[in-house]
């Protein structure tokens, strides 16, 4: 499944230090220490889930939901190239888990 090689990555994502923040610095100040906690939360669940296919699917579109409200936090609020490289992992994340999702989960 997906989420072993995703929670990695994600979890490299999360421990990159010293934001370039882009507008409003005390408000993304503050939205990239909350998306930073519910991106690590994600990354948790997904390594707890346990391979029932009814709990893997209500993880793994949590995980989606999650990971487009993360990506909006970081393209609203970061620059450069961390902009790029957070962005790139969570939209990544999105992507495999939304086709896990079609692939998976019918009637789920």
């Amino acid at each position: 499944m997906p989420h072993l090689r995703i929670a990695a990555s994600l979890a490299l994502a999360v421990g990159l230090t010293g934001p370039v923040l882009a507008q409003g610095e005390t408000t993304c100040a503050r939205d990239l220490l909350v998306a930073q906690s519910m991106q690590r939360q994600a990354v948790d669940q997904l390594e707890q889930a346990d391979g029932d296919d009814a709990k893997n699917c209500r993880v793994w579109r949590r995980h989606v939901e999650t990971m487009r409200r993360v990506a909006s936090v970081y393209g609203r609020c970061l620059s450069g190239s961390e902009r790029g490289e957070r962005l790139a992992q969570v939209q990544g994340s999105d992507r495999e888990f939304s086709a896990a999702i079609k692939a998976h989960c019918r009637g789920q």
